[in-house]
Order: C-alpha cells, then sequence, then structure tokens
C-alpha cells in the first residue's frame, strides 16, 4: 500500500477503506508518512469531504492512538460536555455544579485558552492553590466527592488529534468540518461518559462563523457519536456578543459564582439551563426540555449547585469560601473606562475584538509560552439592544500593567457597532439538536 494512491483517490474523490485509513493514520504516527504527504491528504479531504464510514473511521482510530479513560468507580450519570470556546464562555464553571446538585457527574477533560481569553483551566487557576487533577484516579476521587469531574488534557489522550491538528494549523485545512469533527469526537470518545452535549458557538467570536456550517458540523459530530454508540446533544449558541458581561479569568469565575447565586446575566443562564435540561431528558428524569427549568432553579434558589462549587474548590486545594469572598481572587491594580463616542443603540458586539482586547492586557495567551495575568479583564456594560448616549460607559477594563491599555480601549470601541435604530436583543440559544 503507497500513500501516494491513497491520496490519489481521496483527490478523485474516491471512498478509502477502513484498512487504508487505518494505513495511512498508524504509519503517519509512527513517523513513517512525512508531513509533506499529510498535508496533501488533508488538503485533499479539506475539498472533497469525508463519507459517513470514513469519518467514523478516522475518528476511531485517532480515538485509539493513546490511552481511554474510564470511570467505573463512578456511580453517577456522566455527563461530558464540550464547547468549541467563545469570549466570555465559563458555562462549565456553573453548569458542573448545577449537574452535580441534580445528581449528576461530570467527568470531562478541559483545556487551556490559545487566543482571546483562558480556557476552563486558567479559569480555575486564578483561584490560589487551586490544583487540576492531573491523574484519572485523583478526579475520581474528587467527582465522588463533588460530583465534578474535571482534568487537564494529556499528551497520552489522542496524541494523533494533537500531531494532527499541528500540521492543520500550518497547511490551512483547520476549517474543515470532517476534520473539525474527528478531533473534537476522538477526544469524546476516549472518556467515558452517558452522554455528551456539545456547545457549538456561532458567530464573529466563534470558529463558526455562520449557522449552516455549525449545522453540518454538529450533524456530523452526532453521527460519529451514534455509529460509535453514544448519546450526543447539541446546543447551537450565539456568539455574535460576548457570553455574559465579565471576559478575562477571575472576573468570569466571579460571574459564574453570581449566577449560581441567581444573579447571573440571561444569556448566560439560558445557556446553562438549556445543557442541563438536555442532560435530565438524556438521563430520563424529564420528557420534555421546558421541564428542566424548574428542577435547575431549585438547585440555584436553595443553594446547593453554589455548595457543590464550593466543595470542589476546597477538593481541589483551593479555599471554597471565595463563593462568599471575592476579595480571596487576584486584584488588579488598576481599572480604566471606557465611553461610548456616539449615539444610538449597540446593534453588534464584535466578540473576537473583545477577546483580543483582554489578550492585549493579559487575559489571554498569543503563544503557548505567554504566561496568563489571573486578575485582568474587561467588563462590558452594554449589550445587543441596549441603547447607548455619546459619552455613556460601556465597559471596563482591568489591569496591572498599562502599556497596551490604551491599544484595548480602542479595540472595546471598534467591537461595539451603534445604529440610529432600535435593535433586538440576541438570542443566546439559536438551536438544539437532539
Amino acid at each position: 500500500m503507497r500513500v501516494v494512491d491513497l491520496i490519489e483517490k481521496k483527490r478523485e474523490k474516491q471512498e478509502l477503506t477502513k484498512e487504508e485509513i487505518s494505513f495511512l493514520l498508524s504509519e503517519y504516527l509512527k513517523g513513517n508518512v512525512p508531513d509533506y504527504q499529510m498535508s496533501s491528504f488533508l488538503m485533499a479531504t479539506y475539498f472533497n469531504d469525508m463519507t459517513a464510514d470514513e469519518l467514523l473511521e478516522f475518528t476511531t482510530i485517532m480515538r485509539d492512538s493513546g490511552d481511554t479513560i474510564k470511570f467505573d468507580e463512578i456511580d453517577k450519570f456522566l455527563v461530558d460536555k464540550h464547547s468549541t470556546g467563545g469570549v466570555g464562555d465559563k458555562v462549565t464553571v456553573v453548569l458542573a455544579p448545577v449537574l452535580a446538585a441534580l445528581g449528576m457527574g461530570t467527568a470531562k477533560l478541559s483545556g487551556k485558552g490559545l487566543g482571546h481569553t483562558g480556557g476552563t483551566i486558567d479559569k480555575f487557576e486564578s483561584i490560589d492553590g487551586f490544583k487540576f487533577s492531573n491523574t484519572r484516579d485523583e478526579l475520581v476521587s474528587v467527582a465522588n466527592k463533588t460530583g465534578i469531574g474535571l482534568m487537564g488534557y494529556s499528551d497520552k489522550i489522542v496524541p494523533l488529534d494533537k500531531k494532527l491538528y499541528s500540521l492543520r494549523d500550518v497547511t490551512g485545512t483547520v476549517p474543515s468540518i470532517p476534520l473539525i469533527a474527528s478531533s473534537i469526537m476522538s477526544k469524546k470518545l476516549a472518556i467515558q461518559s452517558d452522554v455528551i452535549i456539545l456547545d457549538v458557538k456561532v458567530g464573529d467570536g466563534a470558529f463558526m462563523k455562520d449557522i449552516e456550517h455549525a449545522k453540518e458540523l454538529a450533524k456530523r459530530m452526532i453521527e460519529i457519536g451514534k455509529d460509535a454508540g453514544r448519546k450526543v446533544k447539541v446546543v447551537l449558541s450565539n456568539m455574535d456578543e460576548p457570553l455574559g458581561y465579565s471576559i478575562g479569568n477571575a472576573n468570569e469565575i466571579t460571574e459564574a459564582i453570581e449566577t449560581l447565586k441567581g444573579n447571573g446575566p440571561e444569556d448566560l443562564k439560558e445557556i446553562v439551563y438549556a445543557i442541563a435540561s438536555l442532560a435530565l431528558k438524556a438521563k430520563g428524569e424529564i420528557k420534555e426540555l421546558s421541564e428542566g427549568k424548574s428542577k435547575i432553579e431549585e438547585v440555584i434558589n436553595n443553594g446547593s449547585a453554589l455548595k457543590k462549587l464550593s466543595e470542589f474548590i476546597s477538593e481541589s486545594g483551593g479555599n471554597g469560601n471565595l463563593v462568599n469572598d471575592y476579595n480571596l481572587f487576584p486584584q488588579p491594580k488598576s481599572m480604566t473606562e471606557v465611553f461610548s463616542e456616539k449615539d444610538g443603540y449597540v446593534s453588534k458586539i464584535k466578540a473576537e475584538e473583545i477577546g483580543k482586547a483582554a489578550m492585549n492586557i493579559g487575559a489571554g495567551r498569543a503563544t503557548k509560552e505567554d504566561i496568563i495575568d489571573h486578575a485582568v479583564g474587561i467588563k462590558i456594560l452594554k449589550k445587543v439592544g441596549d441603547k447607548v448616549n455619546k459619552g455613556e460607559k460601556i465597559a471596563e477594563i482591568y489591569y496591572n500593567d498599562d502599556k497596551n491599555v490604551n491599544n484595548s480601549r480602542s479595540m472595546i470601541l471598534d467591537a461595539y457597532v451603534i445604529q440610529s435604530d432600535k435593535v433586538d436583543k440576541q438570542k443566546a440559544i439559536l438551536e438544539i439538536i437532539e
């Protein structure tokens, strides 16, 4: 079997056999297929797609390229929620304790952020002393005590994905829907769970810029899950403005805590409620998603979800009392205000630009080597649909180093699109696909 023949076959839109896909990927992982040949194959895939059989085999081999993790010792209905990433996305911080309070468990791998703001790990690491589980046994121990099991990605989990992603990144093939689907689902299939719920962000601050491509990605991931014998649900959520009001790390944890106290922003609540309701339905506790709201509100109103977060922080080495004392978070030295330069209504907030403005002051990473400043961040004060007067405050920048503050201010002003005509508020949930 020759690699060049497989490249030509994909170029000519012919379906590859399981044996051919297995040969290509296993030989590439061993280092026997050069990057230039795999690059050609990825580009042919970018233009010619994959069949359902090809995609399942491709994803399965990626999953089996490393360790798989089972959680037989956790006696809970396990939910693996994944987000494709977005600006101000602190859903996991709210969702995991809500699910725990509802009697379910979270067992998922979380990542650090690159670009924009931090990932879930970065957000929690803004808590002094907090350490994520490094091993499966540590995760099981914390999950059994709190219902929340989060662990950082390991090089031993789907190593083939890491190798392929690095190549996709430099060959212009990152946006390929089958390659995105296999990348996400190979990691989801490597971890035991009872249901996989995918939050696919759509819009300016997301990887998927339009609803049609997002739907296609959702369809392919559900298809992979079904063929692999796993339940997969998808929420398409709006990222044409940041989620919530806080963008950063410590400030996003604070906003998440406020949400667990019943004071959260409506768009964040909408997404958390939708995902938690999908989990309840998958478990069989409700028949219609609308039935989930009262159950979720009960665990927020009685404080049990907040207590779960406090317990998780304590079990992970942090001070669980910070849910009541925000001074325990790292504090920024300075704050500057951003004022609107025109009258009108906010018609759009370019989420990616806000994310870059936060990264500029240290809240995110431009390179893997960059160190995140957990104390800094941005708070936006106006959302899409809000009326704004010239000279009215629209954002606050919290920082420790002032060298990029003016640049961040300019980026925030550029991100706010203000028009004279009244604008409707945006929906956080665009569609739910089961």
